[in-house]
């Protein structure tokens, strides 16, 4: 197996790491009920996508 021949630097390795970051998800408003989710994703609230009903959701009481 190959071994480093030398140690790498910090500036060296945290270059390397740059894209390793998290990211804050695209929130927009629901077309139909107007409450935040995130983009591209059906609705937790209402259970639309793209103008249609995918998913079913339960009513709280």
């Amino acid at each position: 197996m190959a071994h480093p021949k030398r140690r790498t630097s910090k500036s060296r390795r945290d270059k390397r790491r740059t894209h390793y970051k998290m990211r804050v998800p695209t929130v927009v408003p629901c077309p139909q009920c107007n409450l935040p989710k995130e983009a591209h994703v059906a609705c937790p609230h209402c259970g639309y996508y793209n103008g249609r009903k995918v998913i079913d959701v339960k009513e709280e009481e």
